[in-house]
């Protein structure tokens, strides 16, 4: 018999993006074909749908790490690579999406109804893609980006009109038996009952559901027993029936106080805001309308213990009805009368104004014109300047760092963006330490301001951009002047020496003899 998982914890992560191609067309006749290298695909995601026959998170409890399809590569003659696959995971419905810090993310209702948990990375551009006017013929492509990772809860909660509260034993399951078509586990024994069972109930031409609470007892909002586990199914019902046991066969319990210790619990319990109004307003469970079944009347000291804590409970304002799931007596009254309470609920829903958040439309330059932001910081008592933004983020991503012509490539889109006039104005100088990113994918490089002009302008190589080299290994023009002077000087002086060997009698030739004029006659 399959488990119920009602709350797990899930790791999700989008697939990566297919890597771009560098490929340059070559056919018989043609030298110039020009770059042909495509796009990867992208990466798949990972995404959560309602289901109708799926009625438990089991499966997530024994998988909890779940991965999307990844994107295929670019390939020459401008062929793309194809899109990963999305994984599709299918949840119930009623199931709420949180994070770790108790954040709901997303709730789920409706047949088909859809979440991205992880969305899927970028498929890297091909050289075909990056290839312009003046950068002709790109030696590099783009990666591909990694999907997003998530690690998120799922929580089952059950989608139900009327919730049936009260103790083990009391009776809960078979009524929900005897005024619907379910057929849940019955024993005559204590938490019988280990899952929340729903049923449909008709009453005249109203049409409600009914969930069956099991596991309250004096703790279970602190988590004692099974009803702190299931307390969160009653949060989206509308109205509660608490259901006492009049023929229990314990000297130190009674209806009424039943029903005192079930409604401290209910009231301990902290409602979240996956069960609010069309006004966004959160109704505790203690504040919704409730009604009372005192069950087991058929029982022989049952109903002489239902007229005894009738009047004490209808003092309190509650609606008293006397029933038993087994004879079925009282059972028209108790389910007309909670489709009343539903009937009321679903009025109010409707005729309540819907809550509209208003935006707050800002003009772009008021957030962040720029994109990015740069941090100081220090290491080791030297300067740092920390780049953070989506755009440097992802392009480091995208970047190659074994193909020159590509990080050429990304220091004039970083230059563009105006990362280093930002550097600039806030002091850094050539050498200090500038890092892009997160502490986990971060890339640290030395800053050297770079020249105006692009890596295309430059007469590089596919594949290598001269601005990459090391730092000084670029002789300026004054400098080659001078390497040149150097080199005519110690000709000279080589010239110099051996003419002077010559006239000590050791050659009988002249090294200069190329330039001297011819003697006549000769």
């Amino acid at each position: 018999m399959a488990a119920f998982i009602d709350r797990v914890v899930l790791h999700v992560s989008g697939g990566t993006g297919g890597h771009g191609c560098v490929s340059i067309k070559r056919e018989k006749f043609k030298p110039l074909g020009g770059p042909d290298g495509a796009s990867g695909g992208n990466g798949g995601d990972v995404i959560l749908r309602v289901d109708s026959q799926t009625t438990t998170l089991l499966s997530y409890h024994h998988s909890p790490h779940r991965h999307a399809g990844n994107g295929e590569g670019g390939k020459g003659d401008l062929r793309p690579g194809k899109n990963g696959e999305s994984l599709i995971l299918p949840v119930p419905e009623g199931t709420v999406v949180k994070n770790r810090a108790g954040d709901i993310l997303a709730d789920l209702i409706g047949e088909g109804t859809e979440y991205v948990a992880a969305a899927g990375g970028l498929g890297g551009l091909g050289n075909a893609g990056l290839s312009s006017q003046k950068r002709k013929a790109p030696g590099f492509a783009l990666l591909g980006i990694p999907g997003d990772e998530a690690e998120i809860i799922l929580e089952l909660k059950s989608v139900a009109d009327v919730a049936l509260v009260g103790y083990p034993s009391a009776g809960k399951s078979s009524l929900i038996a005897a005024i619907s078509a379910a057929r849940p586990k019955i024993a005559d024994y204590p938490f019988t009952t280990l899952i929340p069972n729903l049923g449909v109930v008709e009453a005249g031409d109203v049409r409600y559901t009914v969930a069956d609470v099991p596991g309250l007892i004096p703790g279970a909002s602190q988590g004692k027993g099974l009803g702190h586990e299931f307390l969160r199914h009653v949060e989206r019902c509308a109205a509660l029936v608490h259901v006492l046991d009049c023929g229990t066969l314990e000297a130190d319990r009674d209806p009424v106080t039943d029903l005192d210790i079930i409604q401290a619990e209910l009231d301990a319990y902290e409602t979240d805001s996956s069960f609010a109004g069309a006004d966004g307003q959160i109704i505790p469970l203690n504040e919704r309308p409730r009604l009372i079944a005192l069950n087991k009347v058929d029982m022989p000291d049952g109903r002489d213990m239902a007229e005894f804590v009738r009047p004490e409970l209808e003092k309190r304002g509650y609606r008293v009805f006397e029933v038993s799931a087994m004879s079925r007596e009282g059972l028209r009254d108790l389910t007309f009368a909670m489709a009343e309470l539903v009937t009321e609920a679903r009025a109010k829903l409707e005729a309540a104004p819907l809550v509209v958040p208003v935006e707050v439309v800002r003009p772009r330059g008021v957030r962040n014109k720029a994109g990015f932001v740069i941090r100081k910081e220090e290491r080791n008592l030297e300067p740092l300047y920390r780049v953070m933004g989506e755009k440097p983020e992802r392009w480091i991503k995208q970047t190659d760092f074994r193909n020159d012509e590509a990080v050429g490539y990304l220091a004039d889109r970083l230059a563009k963006l105006g990362v280093e006039n930002h550097l600039y104005k806030i002091g850094a100088r050539p050498g200090d330490a500038v890092v892009i990113g997160s502490e986990i994918d971060a890339v640290v490089f030395d800053w050297e301001p770079t020249m105006a002009a692009g890596a295309e302008l430059l007469g590089s190589r596919r594949g290598q951009d001269v601005r990459i080299e090391e730092y000084g290994a670029r002789p300026s023009r004054g400098e080659k002047k001078a390497i040149h002077s150097d080199r005519k000087d110690a000709k000279a002086a080589a010239r110099d020496e051996l003419e002077a060997e010559r006239k000590a009698g050791i050659w009988t030739e002249s090294v200069n003899y190329k330039h001297q004029e011819p003697k006549k006659g000769e």
